[in-house]
């Protein structure tokens, strides 16, 4: 039987998330940075040839029974007709309601994975476009690179980030994205900021962002709204700060991180958090698994 095993899916971090605006149809306009980290989902992919669709949890997990990888499969399989089918198996090892990106990128990982295991040639392009209709992320992650990122999330400009440390921070507790987003308390108006503002050189394409600068002068203008919502995720900011580390949210979930400036112990932290230091990554592992 063919296959494709091992195959990673990894997690993002919003180094900042800045709320420029709205659109008449609601959607929200955002000014961020995605930056892959080497926390990975993994996923197995063995071929069918009945054209069925199946998935195995892997994991002690509780995945609804169509998650966003089975969702992946069936667009790709319908936008191409192809007749093959799949059984996959998914390792997840991100945690939920994190604002990291673990179902998109699973997504993600999906697309490209299934584009080689049944020979369809899709472009990245191609891909990028089907996943856009499962997440907004999904692009980002199919796009393989550290990215700026405006509009509602679809506007893309590779940029370059130092090799850095980070720890993660997840409490039990989540908070909905919806209701983050919906909250009239949410700051909508954030200045508009530009690369360059963020650039440790001076062209905007290829970029090389200040970390440093980023860390200290961005902000998530979720942060207040989804604080009030889930508590602990100020226990786990005021734990990080008392290591020394600043600790702010990424994404729209509970999950907040710090760059760990040297290496440090990090054991007190409670028994229920979930807690992960990661380093970052240039390149998403399978970038080279399809043609722009």
């Amino acid at each position: 039987m063919k296959h494709l095993l091992d195959v990673p899916a990894p997690a993002k971090l919003n180094l900042f998330l800045h709320i420029t605006g709205r659109r008449a149809d609601g959607y929200h306009l955002l000014q961020s940075i995605f930056m892959l980290v080497d926390w990975c989902d993994h996923l197995h992919f063995d071929l069918r040839s009945d054209g069925s669709i199946s998935r195995e949890d892997l994991t002690a997990g509780d995945l609804p029974a169509e998650d966003l990888t089975v969702r992946a499969a069936r667009a790709l399989q319908q936008a191409t007709h192809c007749p093959h089918g799949v059984h996959i198996g998914l390792e997840k090892h991100l945690p939920a309601e994190a604002g990291m990106g673990g179902g998109s990128s699973d997504s993600a990982t999906t697309l490209l994975a299934l584009n080689r295991l049944w020979g369809l040639g899709l472009s990245r392009a191609q891909l990028a476009a089907i996943g856009l209709q499962l997440g907004a992320d999904v692009p980002f992650f199919i796009g393989g690179r550290n990215a700026w990122v405006e509009g509602v999330g679809e506007q893309l400009t590779p940029v370059a980030i130092p090799s850095a440390r980070f720890v993660v921070v997840k409490p039990p507790t989540g908070a909905s994205t919806q209701r983050i987003f919906g909250s009239a308390e949410l700051k909508r108006d954030t200045k508009t900021a530009t690369i360059q503002g963020f650039a440790a050189n001076d062209s905007c394409e290829g970029a090389v962002i200040d970390l440093q600068k980023i860390l200290a002068v961005g902000h998530n203008d979720l942060q207040p709204v989804a604080q009030a919502l889930c508590p602990d995720m100020g226990h786990c900011i005021r734990w990080l700060n008392s290591h020394g580390l600043q600790g702010r949210m990424t994404g729209s979930g509970t999950a907040v991180f710090a760059q760990l400036p040297h290496a440090m112990s990090l054991t007190d932290a409670p028994g229920e958090w979930m807690v992960r230091k990661c380093g970052n990554m240039d390149a998403h592992p399978l970038l080279d698994w399809c043609t722009d």
